[in-house]
């Protein structure tokens, strides 16, 4: 049997935390290879002059989600890629941003709380939703920015980034 079950599972240390801290964005087109192996990423290379660019997150406030999709009649299987989050304050610049993020297809590691990474959009790029928003709110308290909303469709779920590979993406290829 070609998928045949590999190993167990068996319950860890309680040592793990939620959501994410940092997103790392580039274009689709700027990455020329990916090296990896039993999926761990140990390498990315870029196009000459490009790097990934950083977008610290609000702590507590943006997710990364897969959703494995299996159709039994059509004997297909998919993953649905999800990544959120906002920024504080309405900014010309950010905005400037948003348009050209809405424009791209757009790879994307995602870093945990846990300091993992995770490469989104490896395959068929991640591309901006319809949810993304800028918003004013209401009351003073109220959130007054954007709301980023990406997803993206993959044959698998996300790579692992290595951490030596991790400290390279702001690295201009």
């Amino acid at each position: 049997m070609s998928c045949a079950l590999t190993q167990g599972y068996n319950l860890d240390c309680r040592n793990s935390v939620a959501g994410i801290k940092e997103v790392h964005i580039i274009e689709f087109d700027n990455v020329s290879t990916i090296t990896a192996a039993a999926g761990v990423i140990s390498g990315i290379t870029k196009a000459t002059g490009k790097k990934f660019w950083k977008y610290s997150l609000i702590k507590q406030t943006g997710s990364a989600e897969e959703a494995i999709q299996v159709n039994e009649e059509n004997g297909t299987l998919h993953v649905n890629q999800t990544i959120k989050f906002p920024t504080a304050k309405l900014q010309a610049a950010v905005r400037n941003e948003i348009m050209l993020l809405a424009q791209n297809r757009l790879m994307m590691v995602v870093v945990d709380n846990n300091g993992i990474g995770w490469l989104y959009g490896q395959i068929n790029a991640m591309l901006m939703n319809t949810g993304a928003k800028a918003m004013t709110g209401v009351k003073f308290g109220d959130r007054n920015g954007y709301e980023f909303d990406f997803v993206g469709f993959e044959p698998v779920l996300a790579q692992q980034v290595d951490a030596a590979t991790l400290s390279t993406l702001e690295t201009v290829g």
